[in-house]
């Protein structure tokens, strides 16, 4: 894709919906943060029907769907997804992070690798997922779709 198009079509602001959130640690806290600036940092988001941007993203919860509140010059619309298909990958990767960040306490380098890699795969099946799920509705890169399942696993978060 051309940068002119990449210019264009990105996010510039990105919210998630205090209400959908879970109270969390200060760790936890700061990771939305720092998956919210690389993000920001760089992504390619171009909804369908969006002219040029950029765009505002407000994500949240609602009934168990996920909330897709997109703003830009001239465009408005909402998206709301079913987390159905999302429900077994996000499982297996809390679950691999659990075991991943308790493995960085307490184990190998090569077990801490071992988990890293099981943890890159499932964050990478999740992102092409949402890509295919995004289809017709919002065109990203794959970076960008990794940065939003994070952003979607923190809405799931509850400790």
């Amino acid at each position: 894709m051309a940068d002119d198009d990449r210019k264009q079509h990105r996010l510039e602001k990105v919210e998630l919906d205090e209400e959908s959130l879970a109270a969390v640690s200060r760790d936890q806290e700061q990771e939305r943060q720092i998956a919210i600036f690389d993000l920001l940092e760089e992504n390619y988001f171009k909804p369908e029907g969006g002219e040029r941007g950029p765009y505002e993203l407000k994500m949240g919860l609602v009934e168990n769907r996920l909330l897709l509140d997109i703003r830009g010059p001239g465009y408005e619309r909402r998206h709301i997804l079913s987390l159905s298909p999302f429900r077994g990958i996000i499982k297996d990767y809390f679950m691999v992070c659990e075991s991943y960040y308790e493995a960085i306490r307490n184990s190998t380098p090569a077990q801490i690798e071992a988990l890293d890699m099981g943890r890159r795969a499932l964050h990478n099946e999740a992102s092409e997922l949402l890509r295919t799920r995004l289809t017709g509705k919002i065109d990203t890169d794959l970076d960008t779709s990794r940065r939003l399942f994070t952003l979607i696993c923190a809405l799931h978060w509850r400790g």
